[in-house]
């Protein structure tokens, strides 16, 4: 397979996808109803979080007893993973469901693979992630950072979840081991949510989407005037350290997403009781 150099498109009724596998796999756009519901620009859309998720403390985690150092691309720590960063390979793209991988490498310290799946019907869009490993196993996370607009169709976003507990946010912008009672937003924290992901995001009389995962985690971020991002994914910021889920030969590291939408009100097209 070579890289492709198009976006590729993906259309069911009156939901449009487009992704954009040279700019690191990521959704440029979201279009439901002819609505754009994703924040614009090269560093928007929603991209994928991989080989892990938020920061990593200093850009330093441990493989049993070997120390690895990331470049620190969001000073003082390593942000985000490189999936974001890296042209991806195109495995198919239909009508309704597309493929795509990369292979991990440097500044990665581990070979491996990881492929991103897309299916879209009327009224879901379910992501997939999966990280290989192509030898030693090594600690990994995945997840997914969408950028979604604050404002659609003139009116803003109302956020809506039920979280058992919140990590507690260090000075150091990293979670510091304690369990805490949710707080009052704006946030940019990581929440708990034992019986899987199910964060709801309302635009009244336009549009409800909802965001589901059976991971336990999620980041909600809000404090941008533009966007609103709910982040599920398979553990908290700096869990190559704390939380360590390791990727054997055996055993990939496997997370989905659906998010779902209903019109609402308004925001239904012509038609639509």
């Amino acid at each position: 397979m070579s890289r492709s150099e198009e976006n590729v498109r993906l259309a069911v009724g009156d939901a449009e996808l487009t992704v954009d596998p040279v700019h690191g796999c990521r959704i440029s756009s979201l279009r439901i109803g002819g609505a754009e519901l994703l924040r614009q620009g090269e560093r928007y859309g929603s991209f994928p979080m991989v080989p892990w998720c938020g920061r990593t403390g200093q850009g330093r985690f441990r493989n049993g007893d070997v120390l690895h150092e990331l470049p620190l691309n969001s000073p003082p720590h390593a942000m985000h993973g490189t999936g974001r960063d890296t042209a991806w390979h195109t495995v198919h793209a239909d009508g309704d469901r597309a493929a795509f991988y990369y292979d991990l490498a440097d500044p990665w310290p581990y070979p491996g693979r990881v492929t991103q799946t897309f299916e879209l019907t009327g009224d879901t869009l379910t992501l997939g992630l999966a990280v290989e490993t192509y030898g030693d196993s090594f600690p990994a996370q995945a997840g997914w950072h969408p950028w979604f607009r604050r404002t659609v169709e003139g009116v803003d976003a109302e956020l809506s979840f039920d979280a058992a507990w919140q990590e507690e946010r260090g000075a150091d912008h990293l979670p510091t081991g304690r369990r805490v009672d949710p707080r009052p937003g704006p946030w940019d924290d990581c929440f708990g949510m034992p019986d899987g992901v199910d964060v709801r995001l309302t635009w009244p009389e336009r549009l409800e989407l909802t965001v589901r995962s059976r991971s336990e985690w999620v980041v909600v971020y809000d404090e941008q005037d533009e966007a609103v991002c709910v982040e599920p994914q398979s553990g908290p910021p700096n869990g190559l350290n704390t939380t360590p889920r390791l990727v054997t030969p055996i055993d990939p590291l496997e997370l989905a997403t659906t998010w779902s939408w209903v019109r609402l009100g308004a925001g239904r097209g012509p038609g639509v009781p």
